[in-house]
């Protein structure tokens, strides 16, 4: 039995209202919305302009600003009041005014905090302000990197869907191709049912595709905060700047590495601070006495802390300080070695990714082209398949893909390396 591509042609519009099904599908993905497509440095800006993160780090900033004013500053005086000498008992019991050493008092205390104390707790407030702006920088550098990744898996989910819809249209016009266009050649039903059992797969994975486009558009709009219709634009050259980076200025850039050094920078303004209390604050209090009849008195005096367990207390103090100071400074080498071992591990993905990505295009690419042109033209002649056609064509697809796929996660790498550092320009002013 076999079946003519006249008998096929009938078929042609179901065939077609499948292909405009899956295509609408894809349609409403960037139809859903009438914003125009996104670049990656649309995205990007409004993701820094947009981030919740990055707000938050910035009130911290300012939190700690507002604190470093405050800490300069002497204590707040205390007003004092009160009665002394009152009597108790007798006929002049509980009465003010009646007894000549009853004195109804009122004063000032004023704690002092010497001035090289002031300014050391300064020091650490603005030290203290120092690191948040780390923190500030650490949001900022993840929401960019973040946003990169959303934005090159969007792009090329989107490159994929495209392939598989060329390939879809053009499965299906061989499939529906008059009888004339291949002179007369005919398929069996055999043929026929495999070339439709390809079909299928191809109109399944296209769907598929379709569905990881729009949870890609998804995914970057909780970036940038608003829903992304489309992705437009090409995806950078996988080449990063980040590996030539001296140590000197990696320091300045990398906003784990400046958290870390901030830490040390607390951690010593810290322990100043706390060396400068082991001399105590005096308190000074001025009052004012009124006693019975025209009697009036003046008070002056001086609290004074007696540090006399300073060695268990003060020193204590000072040492713990000091261990802490000791930690962040092996946590930043730490800190370094990490930061230094992952620039080394994505530059060498990256560039082992670009020769993967220049083999494949060398080789595979171009084998599977063969493929598509050896299937055709036997078909043509009357001596292959119309399912060893659609075969080839899937296979080059796949090939495509695989490479797509390739240049996705090369392009992803390069992100996380890329944007691991945050430019100069956009670092919070000093």
């Amino acid at each position: 039995m076999s079946l003519t591509f006249g008998t096929l042609l009938s078929r042609r519009a179901t065939q077609r209202a499948r292909t405009f099904g899956a295509a609408l599908i894809w349609a409403s993905a960037c139809a859903h919305a009438q914003q125009a497509p996104v670049t990656l440095d649309a995205a990007l800006q409004a993701a820094t302009d947009r981030s919740t993160a990055i707000q938050a780090a910035q009130a911290s900033v300012s939190a700690s600003s507002e604190a470093a004013v405050k800490a300069g500053q002497l204590p707040e005086p205390a007003l004092s009041a009160g009665v002394d000498n009152l009597p108790i008992n007798g006929p002049q019991g509980f009465t003010i005014g009646q007894n000549e050493l009853t004195m109804r008092r009122v004063g000032i205390e004023q704690e002092w905090v010497s001035g090289a104390k002031r300014r050391l707790r300064s020091a650490l407030a603005d030290e203290v302000v120092g690191r948040e702006r780390a923190g500030y920088l650490g949001q900022l550098a993840n929401v960019r990197q973040q946003t990169a990744d959303a934005w090159l898996n969007a792009i090329y989910v989107k490159q994929a869907v495209s392939l598989q819809q060329a390939l879809l249209e053009q499965m299906n016009h061989e499939l529906a191709a008059t009888q004339a266009s291949y002179r007369g050649a005919k398929a069996t039903a055999a043929d026929v049912v495999q070339a439709k059992a390809i079909l299928a797969q191809t109109q399944d994975q296209l769907l598929k595709a379709t569905q990881t486009f729009q949870t890609a558009l998804i995914t970057l709009s909780r970036w940038t905060a608003a829903p992304v219709a489309d992705v437009a634009g090409e995806p950078p050259a996988p080449e990063s700047y980040v590996s030539t980076l001296a140590p000197e200025e990696l320091r300045r850039v990398q906003p784990t590495l400046v958290a870390a050094q901030r830490d040390i920078d607390v951690a010593d303004a810290d322990r100043a601070a706390a060396s400068s209390d082991r001399t105590p604050n005096w308190t000074w209090n001025v009052s004012y006495l009124q006693g019975g009849g025209n009697s009036r008195f003046a008070s002056i005096g001086v609290r004074i802390p007696l540090p006399v367990n300073r060695k268990n207390i003060e020193d204590r103090d000072v040492a713990e300080k000091a261990e802490l100071a000791t930690k962040a400074r092996l946590m930043y080498e730490d800190v370094l070695r990490q930061v230094q071992t992952d620039i080394r591990i994505e530059t060498s993905t990256l560039a082992s990714g670009r020769e993967r990505i220049a083999n494949l295009t060398r080789s595979l690419l171009p084998a599977s082209g063969q493929r598509v042109e050896l299937a055709s033209a036997a078909y043509k002649a009357g001596t292959g398949s119309l399912a060893d056609t659609f075969a080839a064509r899937r296979a080059q697809i796949d090939a495509q893909l695989q490479v797509l796929d390739l240049k996705r996660e090369v392009s992803q790498t390069w992100a996380q390396l890329e944007y691991q550092v945050v430019p100069q320009t956009m670092t919070p002013a000093q």
